[in-house]
């Protein structure tokens, strides 16, 4: 799928993102994507394919970011909606001038990534990496969770080979120059189940449960939803109902995002969106829910293990407030 780029907003955000006027005419919307669309994105595919968000008044635009950081980008009101990470929104909250973004849904309920490798290296778990090599980014982020990961399970996180690399695909990555590769298991460890590459998977929140931080959310900015919060609760409104239907029915799901992004291996998304479908709420009382607790726990983690040179507050950077609670 050919890059859509982004709006770029010519008024500020209070004017520009109004209520439907008296033709009804639809507001429009740019919902920004973190990378290509894939399976994380699916609901609000089927919420734009099924008129979801028409009902609400709304004309949503899924764009892909041509460049720049998505938080930047939404909280300049270049999109009022978009895709990023917990862990992605650390600088965010921590340098001097504030990035103003709220995390306002989890689009997935607990963190679904962690380590692959090949079955035939033996390495079954965290603490068989020592003496093998990783793919890293080399954030420090990352290298704390992996550490983390690795003596939570008793390892012996000096002895991991740390690799930098930009792995664009994991599976061949860890058939050639490398051991283990940080994916997501709805993605890259279906898919190399789907081309009969057999590997191990180890999650990161199976071994340590202040990892199991929100991945990936909806982030809005906070000119926006100050401005508009009614439109944020309809937006969030059609989201739910695209997520609810990728859950109850996986398989038609898959062929929508199939249909609007041709592109996608047919079987892949299929296998992936089936196990997502348990995935996006699990055991929270409603999809996109936060549970404070949880979210706290992985921004105290890093603050404890020196990432952080200052604790970010609790409570910081996310809200329940425009779910459809009820």
């Amino acid at each position: 799928m050919k890059n859509l780029l982004y709006i770029v907003m010519s008024i500020c955000i209070s004017c520009n993102v109004m209520a439907a006027d008296e033709n009804n005419t639809l507001v429009p919307i740019t919902f920004l994507l973190d990378w290509t669309p894939n399976t994380n994105h699916t609901g609000v595919y089927v919420a734009q394919e099924k008129g979801y968000y028409e009902a609400e008044g709304l004309k949503v635009d899924i764009a892909q970011p041509s460049d720049g950081d998505a938080a930047m980008l939404i909280a300049s009101g270049r999109a009022q909606f978009g895709v990023s990470f917990q862990d992605s929104l650390v600088p965010a909250f921590t340098r001097r001038n504030k990035v103003p973004v709220t995390a306002i849904a989890a689009l997935i309920q607990h963190n679904t990534s962690g380590l692959v490798t090949l079955a035939s290296s033996g390495i079954t778990r965290p603490k068989a990496l020592a003496g093998h090599k990783y793919a890293t980014w080399d954030m420090a982020i990352e290298k704390a969770m992996m550490k983390e990961l690795i003596e939570s399970d008793g390892g012996d996180y000096s002895k991991l080979t740390l690799i930098p690399s930009t792995v664009a695909d994991a599976i061949s990555a860890i058939q050639t120059n490398v051991d283990s590769v940080w994916v997501y298991y709805a993605w890259d460890k279906i898919r190399a189940d789907i081309a009969g590459v057999e590997t191990n998977f180890m999650a990161f929140k199976d071994y340590a449960p202040e990892l199991d931080y929100y991945n990936p959310i909806l982030i809005a900015g906070d000119e926006y939803l100050k401005a508009n919060p009614e439109q944020a609760k309809a937006f969030l409104r059609a989201t739910e109902k695209g997520y609810q239907f990728a859950m109850a029915h996986p398989n038609q799901a898959a062929k929508i995002l199939t249909k609007l992004v041709p592109e996608l291996d047919e079987k892949l998304v299929m296998k992936s969106q089936q196990w997502l479908a348990d995935q996006y709420q699990a055991e929270a009382a409603h999809w996109g829910e936060f549970d404070p607790k949880r979210w706290n726990a992985f921004y105290d983690w890093l603050y404890q293990v020196k990432v952080l040179k200052t604790p970010i507050p609790a409570g910081t950077g996310f809200t329940n407030d425009y779910l459809p609670l009820d």
